[in-house]
């Protein structure tokens, strides 16, 4: 029994709640795992896990040997990234959750390049704008684009900043007007994005200080994307963020309104699981990912 592999199988189980969940992330069967664990706990000569056909549960022994194996997991990864940066070597699996208009704007053109500088390194990239739960997820990295972070037992590192201003397309300036202050923006037909904080209240910040508007968004939508083209087509009025908007404002798609305000932007963290740390697929990833920011 590889127990290095086995120790693997068993921490995976415990992050994933599932032997099932399990198995697909480390491409095996979910039987072959079973019997790896059953294996395990015979060598242990204890019950690990107690397992009903609806629920999974650590016994103390089994918390016990997840935090040990877990620690001694980590300082083995922490060896062969270190090997592996002396050698510029980066492989294995990364498994990546993003927010879906950032993973189209600016990850997804960048992918080519990196994949061609690391190509024995696997990925998966999921987009989805909620919050997800990294561990139960089964990712190494999480991009997260908010004003800011609660506390946690996860690593956060700010990358980059986003600018989030206010637009509206030619044809629909000339058809309703150019706002000349924020309280102007309530006689216009606004549209919003579903997951954004400032849904119904913008925050405008100017040369003149700070005005809260109440905004009631005649369409709201769960992309940011499709609130781009809406706001192209001339349907509104409606704040995007710079990764999002600077192709179609560099085109004269669409027009900045109230030029000289904006939203406040939010941040982006990136956001790796404590266990796992910034290891040297992730730090790879990172780089990569800021140059594409400075860019």
């Amino acid at each position: 029994m590889d127990k290095l592999s086995v120790m693997n199988a068993y921490c995976r189980i415990v992050e994933r709640g599932s032997l099932v969940r399990a198995a697909e992330d480390l491409g095996v069967s979910s039987a072959l795992l079973s019997r790896e664990l059953k294996l395990l706990e015979e060598s242990l000569g204890c019950l690990l896990l107690t397992r009903t056909t609806r629920a999974m549960s650590l016994t103390d022994q089994g918390r016990h040997y997840y935090e040990e194996a877990s620690a001694l997991l980590q300082a083995v990864n922490e060896v062969e990234d270190r090997i592996r940066a002396g050698t510029g070597s980066v492989r294995g699996h990364l498994r990546i959750n993003v927010p879906a208009s950032f993973g189209q704007m600016v990850i997804a053109p960048m992918l080519p390049g990196f994949l061609d500088r690391f190509p024995d390194l696997r990925i998966t990239m999921s987009l989805d704008d909620r919050v997800v739960d990294m561990v139960e997820g089964g990712f190494d990295l999480s991009i997260r684009i908010r004003p800011t972070l609660p506390d946690s037992a996860l690593i956060v590192r700010r990358i980059g900043h986003v600018r989030q201003r206010i637009f509206g397309a030619p044809a629909y300036l000339d058809r309703a007007g150019t706002p000349q202050a924020p309280q102007d923006l309530t006689r216009h037909r606004v549209l919003g994005f579903l997951m954004a904080d400032h849904l119904t209240r913008w925050t405008v910040t100017g040369p003149d200080g700070t005005v809260p508007v109440d905004i009631d968004p005649a369409v709201r939508v769960g992309s940011s994307l499709v609130l781009r083209d809406l706001l192209i087509a001339g349907q509104g009025i409606g704040t995007l963020p710079n990764f999002v908007s600077d192709v179609p404002e560099g085109r004269g798609d669409l027009v900045r309104v109230l030029p000289d305000h904006e939203l406040p932007g939010p941040e982006i963290f990136a956001v790796t699981a404590s266990r796992l740390g910034m290891d040297a697929r992730v730090n790879a990833f990172l780089e990569h990912l800021q140059k594409a920011l400075g860019s």
